[in-house]
């Protein structure tokens, strides 16, 4: 009987969680509905028992929770272009998936749900770093989707005791993460363009920043959130990034090395949706959790383009 249930678990983030609990010997469960996630990422993963289910139906939440203890979070449409073409199909795979898991996980007895927040729920505020006590100012239909659910985990754990903890993530990226799509990170776009000697499109003009935040950081840091007294981190949202920024161009730049492409980088409009600014205050985590990063985001980026150019 698997005591871990990771959701989204053929996807980027998901799928390195499973990984992290499977080597240190956890018994896994996963779901992925395969919309955006991968099977291929699933090659490794052999001990987990895999569901290809779909949370917004509430019978596979249920299957899916049986016997579970804790359960990580990740499923989601997890990109703001995508919510702004598609708002309506944001809100069934962020928010109804998110209700019907909780309401799954609070009938199965599952002690335990760590969700993947996002730092987009913050949105275009000027002021730097982003602290949890700033109110949230959401801009595109994703972070309002994102932030629905993080509401949702702290009514959970006040009105049924469930324990939730939500991590609001920035800017994750890493090896696994899907390079193909128009919706994909920007660095894993970057890296296989560079890579392959295409140019890289910046949107706007180069000099927005962001707390990219590698894999390991992210998982680490659900690890902890696992373990953490109830006392301590239940209901509680918090950050998980590295508590520095560097521009898009500056990351152009180093990226320029580490491919050694040798040509400019396009610019384009800016998308609609995108925040200017983002640097996360990484305090509560370190004082709730232990939490402090574990890569930097330069080994982080070498760790990546070697991964792309592997072509794992």
């Amino acid at each position: 009987m698997a005591k871990y249930l990771v959701t989204g678990a053929a996807g980027f983030i998901g799928r390195s969680i499973a990984a992290a609990l499977l080597k240190r010997g956890e018994s896994v469960r996963g779901i992925d509905n395969l919309i955006t996630g991968k099977r291929s990422n699933l090659v490794g993963l052999e001990s987990m028992e895999f569901i290809e289910g779909d949370l917004t139906d509430p019978r596979q939440c249920a299957d899916a929770c049986e016997g579970v203890e804790i359960v990580f979070h990740e499923a989601a449409l997890a990109s703001v272009p995508r919510s702004v073409a598609d708002p309506a199909g944001t809100n069934l795979h962020c928010v109804t998936a998110t209700l019907n898991l909780l309401v799954a996980a609070r009938d199965a007895g599952v002690r335990r749900v760590i969700y993947a927040g996002s730092s987009s729920a913050y949105g275009d505020t000027p002021t730097l770093p982003k602290r949890e006590d700033m109110l949230p100012n959401p801009i595109s239909p994703y972070a309002v989707a994102k932030l629905a659910g993080e509401q949702y985990m702290r009514a959970f754990a006040r009105v049924y005791g469930l324990e939730t903890v939500v991590l609001r993530y920035f800017n994750v990226f890493g090896p696994f993460q899907d390079p193909t799509s128009h919706y994909s990170g920007v660095l894993a776009i970057f890296c296989r363009r560079m890579l392959a000697g295409e140019q890289p499109t910046i949107y706007g003009d180069g000099e927005q920043s962001r707390d990219f935040t590698y894999i390991d950081n992210v998982v680490h840091a659900n690890l902890l959130a696992a373990n953490a007294p109830a006392e301590k981190v239940s209901g509680q949202m918090m950050n998980v990034a590295t508590g520095s920024r560097i521009t898009l161009n500056e990351t152009f730049s180093v990226l320029r090395d580490l491919t050694a492409y040798d040509g400019d980088a396009a610019f384009g409009q800016p998308r609609s949706g995108d925040i200017r600014d983002s640097l996360a205050d990484i305090a509560l985590a370190g004082e709730l959790l232990g939490y402090k990063p574990i890569v930097n985001f330069k080994e982080g980026l070498r760790r990546t383009v070697d991964w792309y150019r592997s072509g794992s």
